[in-house]
C-alpha cells in the first residue's frame, strides 16, 4: 500500500513554496506516495499548488483580523465548518501523516490529525515560531526549525534543525546576470535592485520607490519591481516611459530577477531570508511590523546582527529606504562584505532533509 501524505498550510508565497519543495522531494524518494494539499479557499496556495501539478482542497476558513475585531465574529463558525470540512477530507482519503507548514488553514487540519493519533509533522519557518505551531508542537512527532535557539517555543527531542525548504528553480539555477538582464530586457551596464515586499506587495517599501524614481534614475541604477497586488495599476502607471524599470505585481520566475540583481530590498519572512542567503545577495531588508510576534524583524535581526543584511523600519522607509540603497550600491566593499557573510548562513537542501525524516517516521 503506497503511503498518503495531507500537507496543510498557505496563504503566502512563504508558506506555500516550502510546502512544494517538500511535496517534491517526497514524490523523488518514493514516487508511489499519494499527496494531498489543504488549504484556504481564494487563498493563493488554490492557484500555485495545482500549477505545481498538485491536488488540493480548500477549506472556508479565515485567520484572526488584528486590524478589525468586528470581522472575527464569525470566525468560530468558520472554524467550526473547518472541522467539519476535514473530517470529510481525513474519512476520503486516509492520510498516514499531515505535515503542516504554517497559515490558518493548518491548524484544523493537524488539530484534527493529532485527535485521532496520526503522525503530525510541522515545518516553522521563522526565528519566533507562531502561537498555533506552538499549541500544535505539545503533540507533534516532529517539528523542523529553521536555526537554533527554538527551545523555547518546542520540547528540544521534538526539534529537528533543517534549514528552510528553498524552491530548486532558485537553489539549482545557473542562469547569468547577462541572461537574466536579457530576459528582463535591462541595461547590464547598469547596477539594479530587485525590489520584492511579498506577493501581497509592501507598501512602505512600493511609496518609498515611488516617491525617489527620479533620484533612482539619475543615479543610473535600475529597478526590477514586484509590486503585490495592491494597488499594482498605480505604481504601473507612475512608471510609464521609464526605461530603467521593471514592473510587475508578481514575478513568476524569481531565478531570473535573482540572476538580475546586485542588491535587493525586501520583507523579512522567512522563505525570502532564506532565498537570499541562498542566492548570496546583498540586501537590505524592511521588516513588516505587524507581522504576528514581530517575527520579521526577528528574522532580519539573526541576519544584521552577523553583518549578513542591512535593516530599515518600515516607519522610516518612505525617508531613508533609498539613500540606503544608494549608499550600498556605490560601495563594492560593504556589498562583498554582506555577500560573504550571507553566503554562510545558506541552506540548500533543507528539503530532502525534511522529506528523509518523514518517511522515516511513517514506515
Amino acid at each position: 500500500m503506497s503511503k498518503k501524505i495531507i500537507i496543510a498550510g498557505g496563504g503566502t508565497g512563504g508558506h506555500i513554496f516550502p510546502a512544494i519543495a517538500i511535496a517534491n522531494a517526497l514524490k523523488q524518494q518514493d514516487a508511489s506516495i499519494e499527496i494531498l494539499f489543504v488549504g484556504a479557499s481564494g487563498k493563493m496556495e488554490m492557484e500555485k499548488v495545482p500549477k505545481a501539478g498538485y491536488k488540493i482542497v480548500g477549506l472556508t476558513i479565515a485567520g484572526f483580523n488584528r486590524s478589525s475585531l468586528f470581522k472575527n465574529i464569525s470566525l468560530p463558525i468558520k472554524l467550526l465548518e473547518s472541522f467539519i470540512q476535514v473530517r470529510s477530507i481525513f474519512k476520503k482519503f486516509k492520510p498516514n501523516a499531515v505535515v503542516g507548514v504554517g497559515g490558518y488553514s493548518s491548524f484544523p487540519v493537524l488539530r484534527f490529525a493529532q485527535a485521532r493519533n496520526i503522525k503530525t509533522f510541522i515545518h516553522e519557518s521563522n526565528s519566533f515560531a507562531g502561537k498555533s505551531n506552538i499549541l500544535l508542537g505539545k503533540r507533534a512527532t516532529k517539528i523542523f526549525v529553521a536555526d537554533e535557539g527554538m527551545e523555547s517555543f518546542f520540547k528540544a527531542d521534538k526539534i529537528m534543525i533543517t534549514g528552510n525548504p528553498v524552491r530548486q528553480t532558485i537553489a539549482q539555477s545557473c542562469i547569468t546576470r547577462n541572461e537574466a538582464m536579457e530576459a528582463l530586457r535591462l541595461n547590464p551596464a547598469y547596477k539594479t535592485v530587485l525590489v520584492v515586499g511579498g506577493s501581497l506587495g509592501a507598501k512602505s517599501i512600493n511609496d518609498a520607490v515611488a516617491a525617489h524614481l527620479d533620484i533612482i534614475e539619475k543615479n543610473n541604477i535600475q529597478i526590477i519591481w514586484q509590486t503585490g497586488k495592491t494597488n499594482a495599476n498605480k505604481y504601473k502607471a507612475l512608471t510609464t516611459n521609464r526605461n530603467n524599470i521593471w514592473i510587475n505585481e508578481f514575478i513568476e520566475r524569481m531565478e531570473i530577477a535573482y540572476a538580475a540583481a546586485d542588491v535587493v530590498i525586501s520583507r523579512a519572512g522567512a522563505m525570502a531570508v532564506t532565498e537570499l542567503c541562498v542566492v548570496k545577495k546583498p540586501v537590505v531588508f524592511v521588516p513588516y511590523p505587524y507581522a504576528a510576534e514581530d517575527h520579521q524583524t526577528a528574522n532580519a535581526m539573526h541576519l544584521v546582527n552577523k553583518q549578513a543584511a542591512l535593516i530599515v523600519k518600515d516607519g522610516e522607509a518612505v525617508h531613508t529606504l533609498i539613500d540606503v540603497i544608494i549608499d550600498l550600491i556605490h560601495s563594492e566593499m560593504l556589498q562583498q562584505q554582506l555577500k560573504n557573510n550571507i553566503a554562510k548562513l545558506a541552506v540548500t537542501n533543507a528539503d530532502t532533509v525534511i522529506a528523509t525524516e518523514i518517511l522515516k517516521q511513517i514506515a
